[in-house]
């Protein structure tokens, strides 16, 4: 079992920045952000994998948010720029513990959530 422990979220006007984090109880090997918007399907952010260290972006947030990893304290982190309105959601971590280079972008190749934590932006 692997539990997540999120936070960074909040209110922020358009423009500005935010950063998340989520910190995971357990080993895990590919890490990744989802979001999901009031009625809206829940949207891939980043993905990170641990052994190869590849980053992969969804086109919406590609330039200005950026994923990386703290390797001792297995956390991650999502450095959000540039925001806009539209990446008003509920951010999400995610992880599974299966080995992989290259992070999905499908919410069921993760195996445990976070809570998930609010960012609203205001323009």
């Amino acid at each position: 079992q692997v539990h997540l422990v999120e936070s960074g979220g909040g209110l922020v006007q358009a423009g500005g920045s935010l950063r998340l984090s989520c910190a995971a109880s357990g080993r895990t090997y590919v890490m990744a952000w989802f979001r999901q918007a009031a009625a809206k399907e829940r949207e891939f952010v980043a993905g990170l994998s641990w052994s190869s260290g590849f980053t992969y972006y969804g086109d919406s947030v590609k330039g200005r948010f950026t994923i990386s990893s703290a390797n001792a304290e297995n956390t991650m982190y999502l450095q959000m720029s540039s925001l806009k309105p539209e990446d008003t959601a509920v951010y999400s971590c995610a992880v599974t513990r299966f080995h992989s280079d290259y992070p999905s972008n499908r919410a069921d190749a993760y195996d445990y959530w976070g809570q998930g934590t609010q960012v609203t932006v205001f323009s």
